[in-house]
């Protein structure tokens, strides 16, 4: 009967993991490039009450009798379906529809992945930086951060759609800039390792990024200017589940208190 008890209480706790996730993804749903993340579960291990044997009359009983010992949350997995795309009054703001990821320069040196196209033209000394709006450099197709050297209005920079950088030249037709939004992908973007700011790392289970621009066996994405990318979290499919979520979590709080009314019960028989 003491079984029942941990069951019940593996079953709250791996509810209240799935509500967490639920409320994050709710948490979100008006944030750029987020991708929506989804509760797997998995069975514990199970004890053996009963071999399969025979009967007292001889008769064969092929099933053997396991029970259950609860549940625990497996993983987490991030659903990198495509988002709507929303109209941005700024030129410096791009949306990718496809399977790729924009690529920026952390201030630690290694190289985030994002979703989020919300970028922005900084002043520095060398020029004219795109960056993100935490600062890190926006990457070309090379890995080096976008940077253009000289006297360009930011409003007049345009893009095509496969990410090259045009501005327009004396004759006032759009002159190509000779660089490139760089645009990755991974073979398991579902194992990316995830920060803040909807940013992703390469990690062991996603594999290695694939530069769109030198991978010709890759599906192209296309990038749009003047939009971004805004969150793939289906409101109406999180209320859903979170009340199954709590309707579960409250089933497995009645297993307790059901079992330990059960054991009050036998305590009183010796009285």
């Amino acid at each position: 009967m003491v079984r029942s008890l941990w069951s019940g209480a593996t079953g709250m706790l791996a509810q209240q993991t799935a509500v967490d996730t639920i409320s994050n993804n709710i948490a979100n749903v008006n944030t750029t490039g987020y991708k929506t993340s989804q509760n797997e579960f998995k069975s514990l291990l199970y004890q053996e009450l009963q071999t399969k044997t025979t009967s007292a009359n001889g008769e064969t009983k092929p099933i053997d009798s396991q029970v259950g010992l609860g549940v625990r949350a497996s993983s987490i997995t991030t659903i990198f379906r495509q988002g709507a795309f929303l109209a941005s009054e700024s030129e410096s703001s791009f949306a990718i529809g496809g399977k790729g990821l924009f690529g920026v320069k952390r201030a630690d040196g290694t190289t985030g992945y994002t979703r989020n196209g919300d970028f922005h033209w900084a002043i520095t000394t060398k020029g004219l930086e795109l960056t993100d709006s935490d600062g890190n450099g926006v990457l070309d197709t090379k890995g080096n951060p976008i940077e253009l050297k000289g006297d360009y209005t930011t409003s007049r920079i345009t893009i095509s759609g496969d990410g090259e950088l045009f501005y327009p030249d004396a004759q006032n037709n759009p002159a190509s800039l000779g660089i490139r939004l760089g645009v990755w992908q991974f073979n398991n973007p579902a194992g990316l390792e995830k920060l803040d700011g909807s940013l992703y790392l390469e990690s062991d289970a996603s594999g290695a990024p694939l530069n769109e621009a030198t991978n010709n066996n890759l599906e192209k994405s296309r990038v749009v200017q003047g939009y971004l990318e805004g969150s793939n979290v289906q409101l109406a499919d999180e209320m859903v589940n979170l009340i199954v979520a709590q309707r579960a979590y409250e089933a497995n709080s009645r297993v307790i208190t059901t079992t330990d009314t059960m054991m009050q019960q036998a305590n009183q028989l010796k009285q």
